[in-house]
């Protein structure tokens, strides 16, 4: 008998962004695992009754494969992520390692959205990503810097809004930089750019700038950048995409 595994998303970080489905995935789950961080955030939703298992930051191949293993061996699993596990979560690694098992061992998966990063800062700083946006990772832990750099320029030629994650970490300092360099190289100075710190949580920071005033150090691990459009514009505390182009 194999069991279930839910891939869970738990929203921005506060209680109040989780969504009832991701709720009660964690309180009937037998086994909870997860980065210790993530399951903080859900430890009222965690009793005695279960087991559960920490790990930390860069150990998601190995938390996958424990969370599949259990699920496989007859337990109702939950794995949880922030924001949603499917945007650059762990439902990609979930969902890649139960194919991998013969269809007989393979337990139900299921995968439960959460509110992910860009959204929670969008509504913090009014309607940004009211029409085309995309969203992609500095980070090159994962992918090369020139494939990022190649996919920025795709995205800012292309005139979308764009949510950059992971924009700065105390390792990885200057590609912020970099970024706001190429983006001026299709973009005007005074496009609206957004920093949300902490979306969701007690120390959420908003902060309004343009492309030209852009202090990367402003950021962090826990910020997301948005930078606005050609129909993107600044309405006192806002920053509002208009739906129809041309429109503002």
């Amino acid at each position: 008998m194999t069991g279930t595994l839910a891939v869970v998303g738990l929203g921005p970080g506060g209680a109040a962004h989780r969504t009832r489905a991701a709720e009660d995935a964690v309180r009937d789950a037998q086994v909870v695992l997860g980065y210790q961080a993530y399951l903080m955030a859900c430890a009222d939703l965690t009793g005695p009754h279960q087991c559960v298992l920490s790990s930390g930051i860069g150990a998601e191949q190995q938390r996958a494969e424990d969370a599949v293993r259990a699920a496989a061996g007859g337990a109702r699993v939950a794995l949880v992520s922030s924001g949603d596990a499917g945007i650059y979560g762990m439902a990609s690694l979930a969902l890649t390692t139960v194919a991998a098992l013969p269809p007989a061992q393979r337990p139900a998966v299921q995968v439960v959205p959460g509110i992910t990063a860009a959204v929670a800062a969008a509504a913090l700083l009014g309607a940004p990503l009211a029409r085309d946006f995309a969203c992609l990772t500095l980070s090159d832990a994962l992918a090369p810097w020139e494939a990022v750099e190649a996919r920025l320029r795709a995205v800012a030629a292309a005139d979308l809004v764009l949510a950059l994650y992971n924009p700065r970490s105390r390792g990885r300092s200057w590609q912020l930089g970099r970024a706001r360099e190429v983006l001026v190289e299709y973009r005007p100075g005074d496009t609206p750019v957004g920093l949300v710190t902490d979306a969701g949580r007690d120390s959420t920071q908003v902060e309004l700038t343009t492309l030209a005033t852009l202090d990367p150090a402003q950021a962090g691990m826990h910020t997301v950048v948005i930078v606005g459009g050609t129909s993107t514009n600044r309405l006192g505390d806002w920053l509002v995409t208009a739906r129809s182009l041309g429109a503002l």
